[in-house]
Order: structure tokens, then C-alpha cells, then sequence
């Protein structure tokens, strides 16, 4: 990350705050509060599992005006429903490759593993989308 994410958004446009919609498995991030510290604006479905991530609701988030779309679900092997978490990684992928093709750029939309209760692997990860999202700038689909 060579650019922190407030001299990010203030070099791609000044006020602009990304809106970040964060699917999470209530199994991988216990308590979403801590996404609160990341300086954007932090939409949170809790899901009971990654299983639940479904295309549909991933690209709802994008055309409701989120400029990126987070699934934090259990490392591979971790899943409490056994394949939940491989199965949203293969979702969050297809989509991924839908987002790049309709023009919205597929960085946009992430998925990645943590440990049960890593609060600080969370919050890396939304820093590390607001960083990708701020030199993308606002989602031209909202």
C-alpha cells in the first residue's frame, strides 16, 4: 500500500469518504464495531455463514451506491458449515469478473479469510479496500 487512505482520497478528490458494504460471517467477526475506526462510511450485514454471500446481494450493494463491496468469512477449513467459505470465494470471484466486464472494476469487490474474533485482520482489510477504492474514486454506477 504506497499511498495511506487519507492521502489517497484527498489525491483522487477532495471530501470524497468511500462507502464500504461489509457481508460478514458472524463466526469470522464477532463484533463489527471495530470497523467503525476506519474513516469510512461502513455499511454491515452480518450473515451466519459465507455460504450466505450471494451474487445477487453483491451487486445490489454496488448499484445501491457502495464504491466496495467486503465478505469476511473463516479461513479455508475453519468453516463451521464445511465448504460455506470456498463456496463464497467462487461467488465472490464470478462476480468479480461480471464487475470488470460491465465496467465498475472488479477491485471494487474483495473477499478475504480471518480468524475467528481477528479484529485487526478486519480492519487491514477494509483499510486495504479503502486504499484500492479511493485511487478508483466513487462508484460510477451510484
Amino acid at each position: 500500500m504506497a499511498l495511506s487512505v487519507a492521502k489517497a482520497i484527498s489525491a483522487k478528490g477532495k471530501g470524497f469518504k468511500p462507502r464500504i458494504t461489509v457481508f460478514h460471517c458472524v463466526s469470522a467477526l464477532t463484533d463489527a464495531s471495530v470497523l467503525d475506526s476506519s474513516g469510512c462510511d461502513i455499511q454491515v450485514v452480518k450473515m451466519p455463514c459465507g455460504i450466505a454471500t450471494r451474487e445477487v446481494f453483491l451487486l445490489r450493494a454496488l448499484e445501491s451506491g457502495a464504491d466496495a463491496v467486503v465478505a469476511l468469512v473463516c479461513p479455508e477449513g475453519q468453516c463451521r458449515h464445511l465448504q460455506g467459505n470456498i463456496r463464497a470465494a467462487k461467488r465472490v470471484a464470478r462476480m468479480k469478473k461480471l464487475v470488470d466486464e460491465i465496467g465498475l472494476d472488479g477491485r471494487r469487490l474483495n473477499l478475504f479469510n480471518i480468524s475467528r474474533g481477528d479484529a485487526q485482520a478486519a480492519e487491514r482489510a477494509i483499510k486495504q479496500t479503502a486504499s484500492d477504492v479511493a485511487s478508483l474514486g466513487p462508484n460510477p454506477a451510484a
